[in-house]
């Protein structure tokens, strides 16, 4: 059975992302025995969470990275809002855009879960 999950975030509400990381954090440990993948997908706003200035978020981040959370920011929301890459977290990536990263996971069977 697939259980590969991806999380989309475009909120810059940070307990809209607190509480993407605590379904990570649940799915992972409901999960122990089992192999798979989870992506969190953020755009629009929410990309905004993801520099180094939240240090609360950002500690989070890193350690549900460190546990194989992949965190994907699209790079039209980061060049929309004016961050630079070199402020993002270490762990998150950045991908062309957001939306059909979500629409490609999908099609690879992941489950779509918006908190």
């Amino acid at each position: 059975m697939n259980y590969n999950l991806v999380l989309h975030v475009d909120s810059d509400a940070p307990e809209i992302l607190s509480l993407a990381f605590s379904n990570a954090a649940n799915y992972r440990a409901a999960l122990p025995n089992e192999d798979f993948r989870m992506v969190l997908v953020a755009n629009g706003p929410a990309v905004k969470r993801f520099t180094r200035e939240d240090r609360e978020l950002a500690e989070q981040g890193e350690k549900l990275a460190g546990q194989g959370l992949e965190i994907m920011l699209c790079n039209n929301a980061l060049n929309k809002f004016g961050i630079d890459r070199e402020h993002l977290w270490n762990s998150a990536s950045v991908v062309p855009a957001g939306v059909v990263e979500l629409v490609r996971l999908q099609r690879e069977g992941f489950a779509y879960i918006k908190p």
